[in-house]
């Protein structure tokens, strides 16, 4: 399931500090990621493997540079996950509390 590599690649704070960067709509080197974060260029390079596979960050080559962007769309669908998920608990707690209303009356 995709949304399973999104939700894997956001489980570490500095994954997720840097899709938030991102998330300002400029496009970032990975060198000018890691002199926004306490963490090495190596590091850096490695969180974005990560954050590619979950196709939550694509690549322009840009004369000898690589630049990251967002990709929002595996966002989205972990969202539209999140809120079935929440619907689907939302009716099953709204029975128990019609059933256990039942009980007392």
């Amino acid at each position: 399931m995709a949304v399973d590599a999104v939700f894997a690649a956001l489980a570490d704070p500095t994954r997720r500090r840097m899709v938030e960067t991102l998330a300002g709509g400029t496009t970032v080197t990975a060198s000018g990621l890691a002199a926004e974060l306490p963490i090495t260029r190596q590091a850096v390079a490695k969180h974005l493997a990560a954050l590619r596979r979950a196709r939550l960050v694509s690549t322009k080559r840009v004369g000898r540079e690589t630049r990251y962007s967002l990709d929002a769309e595996p966002l989205g669908d972990a969202a539209r996950w999140i809120a079935t998920v929440g619907a689907e608990w939302d009716d099953r707690l709204a029975d128990l509390g019609r059933l256990l209303e039942g009980r007392s009356g």
